[in-house]
């Protein structure tokens, strides 16, 4: 049977972030990185069978996780990883910080390309290294944002890291092989530790898109290569605390690992669980869920794309449209939509003042509304300029 993406789970509890922050106003919540959506009941199930056990000591990733998660990269993406390359980790935050921390010396630099997720420029200033932003190149014609290439080699001169979103958040590009091995050139090139934030790689939103894992690129981006991953965004259990690196490379892996002695804890108990059900039973859920994910991207670029000076490039990957509010004559564009009744993040904390990044994982009745709301602020707006 099909699964329900029609109610918005999240708004009936009482802890969650996203719409605690708006309690008691009329505002839509659709800024931070959770789908409204339940889990999948087979998510569901699988955490109600091993809370029913009554044993939550201290615990370690199963056989049948760990085979999920190994499973799922032969099947996805048509990666062997093998299983003393995976390191348990509490979060990808975890580490994006535990990889700058791994690799070179402080004062090294850090290497990433903006606008991006805020704890890619956080996490090297907190690990003591030198935060190098290399800034993508925006949206021309018929091409989408993308990287630039000479900037990027330039800067890496001077760095021993690269933190790579893939795909990429908050711009929504799916990078293409030819992009990834051109940034694997680079990376050789300059002797760079590549590391891979790969959340969002089950949510790529074209039919029949296969994500390329930058490892998997050839033996040397293997071996130079940290790539994260989690179950979290793509079947809504963030708040289960588990994620995990892939490392190739034992030497790196040893390095990685050293880092997180004494300041890392296991991951969630409840959260492998979750992992494993997730991998190994939720494909039929997923891709259901990319057709709502797909239907929603369309909405939002027909509803807003060239609205009152907005741009918005269609995402293709991940659940958040990117939109470009500097022709709209907004002086500040996430409040003004927070006054219109729509909680968006502020793109000035991903590098980017006057964008907004809105979250689309939600029922189709919320996103409707969320952009009607929009809208008739863009019209009051533009009528009283």
């Amino acid at each position: 049977m099909p699964y329900d993406f029609t109610r918005s789970a999240s708004r009936e509890v009482a802890d969650n972030i996203k719409w605690n922050r708006y309690a008691g106003r009329d505002v839509l919540a659709m800024w931070v990185a959770d789908m409204d959506f339940a889990s999948p009941p087979e998510v569901t199930a699988a955490l109600a069978a091993r809370v029913a056990s009554g044993s939550f000591g201290y615990s370690e990733p199963t056989r049948e996780m760990v085979g999920a998660v190994l499973g799922a990269a032969q099947r996805d993406y048509g990666w062997r990883v093998a299983p003393e390359w995976l390191v348990p980790l509490p979060g990808l935050v975890t580490g994006l910080n535990v990889a700058c921390r791994a690799v070179g010396q402080p004062g090294d630099g850090v290497l990433t390309a903006t606008p991006v997720y805020p704890p890619f420029m956080s996490a090297p200033q907190y690990s003591e290294r030198t935060l190098v932003k290399v800034p993508l190149l925006e949206p021309a014609g018929m091409l989408p944002w993308r990287w630039d290439l000479p900037a990027l080699d330039a800067a890496a001169a001077s760095a021993r890291t690269l933190l790579l979103c893939h795909p990429h958040n908050p711009v929504g590009r799916a990078w293409d092989r030819a992009e990834l091995e051109a940034i694997a050139d680079i990376a050789e090139k300059r002797d760079l530790v590549v590391v891979s934030d790969e959340i969002h790689c089950d949510l790529l939103l074209e039919p029949g898109a296969r994500h390329l894992p930058f490892a998997m690129l050839s033996p040397d981006a293997a071996k130079r290569s940290i790539t994260l991953m989690a179950a979290s965004k793509t079947y809504n259990v963030a708040g289960l605390g588990c994620a995990f690196a892939i490392v190739p490379d034992a030497g790196l892996r040893h390095a990685f690992q050293r880092a997180t002695r004494g300041i890392v804890p296991h991951p969630n108990l409840l959260g492998l669980t979750a992992t494993a059900a997730a991998y190994g039973q939720g494909a039929v859920w997923r891709a259901e869920l990319l057709d709502i994910l797909r239907a929603n991207r369309n909405a939002v670029t027909a509803a807003l794309n060239g609205v009152a000076g907005l741009r918005v490039a269609p995402a293709q990957a991940t659940y958040l449209a990117w939109i470009d509010c500097r022709g709209a004559g907004l002086d500040h564009p996430q409040a003004f939509f927070e006054t219109a009744g729509v909680g968006l993040s502020d793109g000035a904390d991903f590098g980017a003042p006057g964008f907004v990044r809105l979250n689309f994982g939600c029922p189709s009745s919320t996103l409707a509304e969320a952009l009607t709301r929009m809208r008739r602020a863009l019209e009051a707006h533009s009528t009283a300029t």
